[in-house]
């Protein structure tokens, strides 16, 4: 059974000055694109994975969420909803910049600053020179608010959230769409509550309302007044209840920082096929991704996976480890390859994902007996990707990528932000 950890229970609730702060860039991909034409905007904008009947909206304005065009709903929907809506392919480019330009803002007022997504950051201002100069954080999170229509545009807006803790601050943040600033203290959390139910809160998904039901907590005020033991005991059965206790009393639980495990890249197929040669050259475009971040970041793997969804909607994957280490393109393709041939394919494939795991630093590197030889396949990885990064993407490719220029469009996932 989990222990519980000691806290200042004699004042439960954490009563310091609010230091963390959530920002959150408001309807991202669609408000970037309404900045860059004047014409989009107060109109509305969707961005589509794809500009088919069946291509699925990835993002929508406020003006498409009024009517309804939510994340999930495909192009054909969306138009029987706004028939004037503007459909939109991704431009991972921009929004790649936005962040920059995000985060830059950010990073002139505290070092501490983590983006969580390609459109969030939490700031920790704890000893930053901007409170010290007796500003409040309202005050700051104001001042952040210009900057950012200084640099990012006059029609991008933000929601800040400000509390103790980052589960109070992302909360903060949610609660005021669009362009919102609020504050959530040991003052106010009750208050706050009150207008909220249980999935309103950060964390809490359809499993866990189910489970705190089961307990008799319907509201977020009842799962605040849930005594530690119950938690720990009954409900989450682990120290789990105990980090929802500390957490929605404004103690930080969640600064964690989590060691990259894998790398990988995935892709949902424009043309569904089961032929394997199709298959084969857009697994050569998915080991080409992921080899290039995963020595970006100075690392080499010992195991590859594979993983393939049929449009029957069953899905096949296998994984395995390798002797050798897994470092140029052309390692993770003969193993992928090697997957993919055994792989059955009772009918098309609709997406295809690969990752390679079981990481090791890639530096130093031993001297090989072919360095500097046409046999150095580390050498030839790193020059290869250098001249990649700087005339573009799949300049240099294997034999196999040829004529795929079309193929496995540059996307950008709002969760994807290590390599920005």
């Amino acid at each position: 059974m989990a222990t519980l950890t000691k806290i200042p229970l004699k004042n439960e609730y954490n009563s310091a000055q609010p230091t963390v702060m959530h920002i959150d860039l408001n309807s991202c991909f669609a408000i970037i694109e309404q900045q860059a034409n004047p014409l989009l905007r107060h109109k509305p904008v969707a961005i589509a994975a794809y500009d088919t009947p069946k291509g699925v909206i990835i993002a929508s304005s406020y003006e498409a969420k009024a009517k309804g065009i939510k994340l999930g709903v495909n192009v054909q929907e969306a138009r029987k909803l706004a028939p004037n809506i503007c459909i939109r392919m991704p431009d991972p480019a921009k929004y790649r910049d936005a962040h920059k330009r995000f985060k830059t803002v950010l990073m002139a007022y505290t070092s501490n600053v983590t983006p969580k997504s390609i459109d969030e950051f939490v700031i920790d201002f704890s000893g930053s020179p901007s409170l010290r100069a007796g500003k409040n954080m309202q005050q700051i999170g104001y001042n952040i608010k210009k900057d950012i229509k200084k640099y990012l545009g006059s029609y991008v807006t933000v929601n800040v959230g400000i509390g103790t803790n980052r589960f109070l601050a992302k909360t903060a943040a949610g609660l005021n769409k669009p362009d919102g600033l609020d504050t959530i203290t040991n003052q106010n959390i009750r208050s706050t509550f009150k207008n909220m139910c249980l999935q309103d809160i950060t964390g809490i998904n359809v499993a866990y309302t189910a489970r705190l039901n089961a307990y008799g907590i319907f509201t977020p005020i009842q799962f605040l007044d849930t005594p530690a033991e119950k938690l720990v005991k009954n409900v989450f059965k682990s120290k789990v209840g105990y980090d929802w206790y500390l957490r929605l009393r404004g103690w930080e639980v969640d600064a964690r920082n989590f060691a990259t495990k894998s790398y990988g890249h995935q892709y949902a197929l424009s043309k569904k096929t089961n032929n394997i040669k199709e298959l084969s050259q857009i697994l050569a475009k998915l080991c080409e991704k992921t080899g290039r971040r995963m020595r970006s970041n100075n690392y080499l793997a010992h195991g590859i996976h594979l993983w393939l969804r049929y449009s029957n909607y069953t899905a096949w994957a296998k994984g395995k480890s390798t002797i050798n280490e897994l470092y140029s393109t052309q390692d993770i393709i003969v193993q992928a390859q090697r997957l993919l041939n055994n792989a059955p394919l009772p009918c098309k494939v609709t997406n295809m994902g690969i990752s390679v795991y079981k990481l090791q630093p890639s530096l130093p590197l031993q001297q090989s007996l072919f360095s500097g030889t046409g046999l150095d396949s580390h050498s030839i990885a790193d020059a290869t990707d250098i001249i990649n990064n700087r005339y573009g993407e799949f300049t240099i490719v294997p034999g196999s990528m040829a004529n795929m220029n079309d193929t496995i469009l540059d996307r950008i996932a709002f969760g994807s932000i290590k390599n920005l």
